[in-house]
């Protein structure tokens, strides 16, 4: 009779309990039984160690670590992976303020054990109103990493979401420590670039994962201020691009990431956060190799003014925004408009 896989279950958390306990009762209510719950509490001053021991006191299989001082998210992350069980095939976070539906665990563990080659399981994910982790078609249950990493670099993919949104090869976790780069705040996507090089990714066509959207999240308090997608993205570029893409293909990447970076950079001035924005983005660029020439944001400066002129109606609400707004870097609704990702489609992108 084989034994079904257990599942190391992971939430790392500091000062959750707003939201902790939605997040734990996901986890009880997986129709998969074979898990096992690590909770690791980052030295939370609220009432999160009480709603933990709550959940602990009645069910066995949650484990729990506290750390004896706060640490960086991205460490707390990789003390969690330490914290997996020996006998784990699978390891899976779930943040503290997300969900996972019912379905989570029993769907992503079949699918890997169909796929042997998978070293990573996504599938769909519900972020606030929408669901993101799209572009692989129907029903595509595993891809070649090589195509994976390609398509997503290039901006024609986006399937990995959050950690709260795929699922991880235990056997590939513990053969890297630390797992994850502890430089990169979107250190999570970095590990499937790394991990596809020589595994496949399985994907499930279900919404299987929710992902809250609140102010009090890392990625709006932090990564929205400084915009962190945009220069993560060039790491990973940096980093995966020559292993990912051709010579060429890597050439255009750059040079449309960069020409993305000038408009950015030039939108930014205009914002109450411009001096921490240029600090932060300059200094870590040039020590990827990515010098930002000042005459390039100049350019780009001037042609933000021109293209607001020629349909001020539809550009120049959002400049003025720009201008007035104290927080303009945090604003939620307009995003997407005056700061790329880094995750936007790349021209001429053929298959």
């Amino acid at each position: 009779m084989t034994t079904a896989p257990l599942v190391s279950v992971l939430t790392p958390v500091y000062n959750g309990e707003r939201y902790l306990a939605e997040c734990i009762e996901s986890v009880l209510r997986q129709t998969y039984p074979h898990w096992e719950y690590v909770i690791v509490d980052n030295a939370s001053t609220d009432r999160t160690p009480e709603i933990i021991a709550g959940y602990t006191a009645r069910e066995p299989r949650i484990r729990v670590h506290r750390n004896p001082e706060l640490v960086p998210v991205v460490a707390n992350h990789n003390i969690a992976l330490r914290h997996i069980a020996p006998e784990a095939a699978w390891c899976k976070f779930v943040s503290a303020d997300d969900l996972l539906f019912p379905e989570c665990l029993e769907k992503m563990v079949a699918l890997g054990r169909d796929c042997p080659s998978a070293g990573v399981i996504a599938a769909y994910q519900q972020k606030g109103p929408d669901v993101i982790v799209v572009g692989l078609p129907y029903p595509s249950p595993v891809t070649s990493g090589r195509v994976v990493g390609r398509a997503s670099l290039l901006g024609r993919l986006s399937v990995f979401g959050n950690p709260t949104a795929h699922m991880l090869r235990a056997d590939l976790v513990r053969v890297r420590d630390p797992f994850y780069d502890e430089s990169i705040l979107h250190a999570d996507e970095a590990s499937c670039y790394d991990l596809l090089q020589t595994t496949d990714l399985g994907f499930v066509h279900q919404v299987l994962t929710y992902q809250r959207v609140h102010r009090g999240t890392i990625t709006h308090s932090v990564a929205r201020r400084l915009n962190t997608f945009l220069l993560a993205h060039m790491k990973m570029v940096k980093a995966y691009g020559p292993v990912y893409l051709s010579a060429e293909e890597y050439e255009r990447v750059v040079r449309e990431r960069m020409a993305s970076y000038y408009r950015y950079l030039a939108r930014a001035l205009l914002t109450s956060a411009r001096r921490e924005i240029w600090q932060y983005h300059t200094t870590e660029l040039a020590a990827l190799g990515f010098r930002v020439r000042r005459r390039a944001v100049a350019r780009a400066m001037l042609a933000e003014t021109v293209r607001a002129a020629r349909a001020p109606g539809r550009n120049m609400g959002n400049l003025i925004r720009l201008v007035r707004s104290r927080r303009a870097s945090e604003d939620v609704g307009w995003h997407d408009w005056w700061a790329p990702t880094g995750f936007e489609p790349i021209s001429d992108s053929r298959p």
